[in-house]
């Protein structure tokens, strides 16, 4: 099954304590690259979403936002800072005393001064948050692998059907070819009517070891194999493999285009070089497409 590296999947998972939002996204990239921007408070968390992250989506670039929201009253405490509160009142006890002011701090002044009166989140139940935190991700996963799913089985069929028009193209090289020799035999022969006048003999021993040679240099038969033998290496991969590697249908279409080079140099003829750079079009149409397969 192919499956592409674009998509994007978005989960909501809540309890009594909070509600977690996780938005999971990914694009094409040559390796497996997972960034996690979370609460810093939950970055105990951050190894095991990323190891759950690569069970499912084993390449590309993964973006991964979470959000937590909606803490309980209980989950936060109040902190009190005794030493910065009397540091405050000293330095203005001291200042009025200078400049020869009432002294006149009050309690609902000194408890607004900064740092004198902190919120602060309770200490987390590290297992208890993961198990949330995981749960929110698998549903983002969900939802984000079935959109890769759906975009693969489209450019699965995509790849196929250029495979079958890459075939059709070979094989009208493949019925071109010996074409192509017995027209040089027969250009061959007149030129040298030409050259020697219609009362001399033809030598046409010497012209068939030339067509010979001329086909010889000119024979495709094997890389219309090999072309052949990758196409179906390209639709068993696409069609029949659990888990279709785009590396590997990378090297296969740098190995169709390799045979497409060598019959184009040696094609002497217009019409199979036309043919050729039709076959090399689709071959780069399928490399781009295969940049984005998983």
């Amino acid at each position: 099954m192919v499956k592409s590296m674009t998509g994007f999947g978005r989960s909501e998972y809540t309890d009594e304590k909070r509600s977690i939002i996780v938005e999971i996204k990914s694009v094409n990239h040559r390796y497996s690259d997972i960034s996690v921007r979370m609460p810093r408070r939950y970055s105990f968390a951050e190894d095991k979403i990323k190891n759950a992250v690569k069970e499912t989506l084993r390449r590309g670039k993964v973006d991964i936002s979470i959000l937590v929201e909606n803490i309980a009253e209980s989950d936060v405490n109040v902190k009190l800072n005794t030493m910065i509160a009397r540091q405050y009142y000293d330095n203005l006890k001291e200042l009025a005393g200078e400049f020869g002011l009432d002294n006149n701090i009050t309690l609902q002044f000194l408890a607004t001064l900064p740092d004198v009166m902190k919120s602060m989140p309770d200490v987390e139940d590290e297992e208890e948050m993961t198990k949330a935190l995981l749960a929110a991700t698998d549903g983002a996963l969900a939802k984000i692998d079935e959109m890769r799913t759906a975009e693969g089985a489209k450019l699965a069929e995509d790849l196929i059907m250029r495979g079958e028009t890459i075939r059709m193209l070979a094989k009208k090289i493949e019925q071109r070819s010996p074409l192509v020799t017995k027209a040089y035999e027969e250009k061959l022969r007149e030129r040298i009517t030409e050259l020697v006048g219609k009362n001399v003999a033809v030598p046409e021993d010497r012209i068939l070891v030339e067509a010979g040679i001329f086909a010889d240099k000119c024979a495709i038969d094997e890389e219309i194999t090999r072309l052949g033998s990758h196409l179906i290496q390209l639709e068993n991969i696409v069609t029949k493999s659990t888990q279709p590697d785009g590396k590997k249908l990378d090297f296969l279409v740098q190995e169709m285009n390799r045979e497409a080079n060598t019959i184009g140099s040696k094609a002497n003829d217009v019409s199979m070089a036309q043919i050729v750079v039709n076959i090399k079009s689709e071959i780069e149409k399928i490399r781009e497409q295969i940049q984005n397969i998983e």
